[in-house]
């Protein structure tokens, strides 16, 4: 890419940028296969990569990718420096991935069921759990990044509203962690969190594009030429109150007729007991089973919210226009039927082209990363925050 009325510096910086983005995604390179990848002269890349290993940011390695010519070893993020617990926490789950300085997942993904119902408690589960890993990794400084369901703002590190939670107050996550734990502790929302994943390990490297979390609530976030869109209040994707019947149920939020009243988990457990009152609240799990043995109202109430679904969605990429979609959450159970009839519903985007070229179309795909690679998504935001520091 040609850049055009910078000076010396700026084009220092940017490269520097670039190389460091390509490394963080593939961990270990070769000086040829960089130059390939940036279309930058070996003696170029070579000046550069001089200069990240004099900022300490890369270190070169005698491991060759290549057996072609001559083997001046690779490059790698260095294998020293703090590791991060990779936690996604709601008010009855926490789940968790610790990962080491290169980003690169120790142990398999876990989970704590917890029930709390005081920031008090839910803080002191999550201190629990960093030292807990703290003891199994003694010599080791271990960060924190912390995904929480509902509005989070990044800056501050407050939880503004964390829905399921006892509590309507918001909480200061970030500073009453850091006090505790004396460590560093980065925090956003869940839904950036898998946003984050897709554009650091997908190997896709698309620059726009929009994940969709439908679980108990259901929310959004969205990559716009390659950045994260948070929106000046930090309230970008929130698909889950977008109005799809005026005169519809109350939310949580305070409107009538949000898309989460008629299409997300909690709204088919309410849909559930008001049916069979008499009975003791149906799990996830016997309500997912109801609805593969075909219990008719539960095929009704999922094909109904596909439509709803997808109805929100014609409206957010006549907006933005973006056309890659991919889907996340437990709700993605209801299967290959639920996403078609999602589709079906945007399927009439009048920028989308019409003239064969498919692959610019849009696209709706269930999401592709285990959850190990999505819990991981949270540890980028150390980061984004190094590149932004620049």
């Amino acid at each position: 890419m040609k850049l055009v009325g910078l000076n010396n510096f700026q084009v220092r910086k940017h490269n520097k940028s670039l190389f460091m983005n390509l490394m963080w995604r593939h961990k270990q390179l070769s000086k040829s296969r960089l130059a390939q990848l940036t279309g930058l002269t070996i003696p170029a890349t070579s000046k550069i990569l001089q200069e990240l290993m004099d900022d300490g940011k890369i270190d070169h390695s005698a491991t060759a990718l290549s057996h072609r010519g001559h083997n001046s070893g690779s490059f790698q993020l260095p294998v020293t420096g703090p590791w991060t617990l990779c936690i996604c926490v709601t008010p009855t789950r926490i789940e968790y991935q610790l990962a080491d300085a290169q980003l690169v997942a120790r142990g398999e993904c876990e989970q704590w069921i917890i029930s709390v119902a005081t920031p008090q408690a839910l803080l002191a589960q999550i201190e629990a759990l960093w030292r807990h890993i703290c003891q199994q990794w003694p010599k080791q400084r271990i960060n924190l990044a912390l995904a929480v369901h509902g509005q989070v703002d990044p800056v501050t590190g407050v939880s503004q509203h964390m829905p399921q939670a006892a509590w309507k107050a918001p909480v200061e996550l970030k500073y009453l962690l850091e006090e505790r734990l004396a460590t560093e502790v980065r925090i956003d929302n869940d839904c950036v969190m898998l946003a984050l994943a897709e554009k650091w390990i997908n190997s896709h490297l698309q620059r726009e594009f929009c994940v969709i979390n439908m679980d108990y609530g259901i929310g959004s976030s969205f990559v716009i030429n390659g950045e994260i869109f948070r929106g000046n209040l930090y309230g970008s994707g929130q698909i889950g109150h977008t109005i799809v019947d005026p005169h519809g149920a109350r939310c949580s939020c305070g409107r009538q007729g949000c898309l989460e009243t008629v299409a997300s988990l909690s709204a088919l457990k309410q849909a559930a007991q008001l049916k069979n009152p008499e009975l003791p609240p149906a799990t996830n799990r016997q309500l997912f089973a109801a609805w593969q043995t075909g219990e008719p109202w539960i095929q009704d109430w999922v094909d109904h919210a596909a439509q709803a679904i997808g109805m929100s969605l014609y409206n957010f990429l006549n907006t933005l226009n973006i056309n890659q979609i991919w889907l996340y959450g437990r709700s993605c159970a209801f299967g290959e039927s639920w996403r078609q009839t999602i589709i079906q519903q945007i399927d009439f985007n009048p920028f989308d082209p019409r003239d064969g070229l498919k692959s610019r179309a849009t696209n709706v795909h269930f999401g592709q990363l285990d959850r190990a690679s999505q819990l991981l998504g949270i540890g980028y935001l150390y980061v984004e925050n190094d590149q932004q520091a620049g």
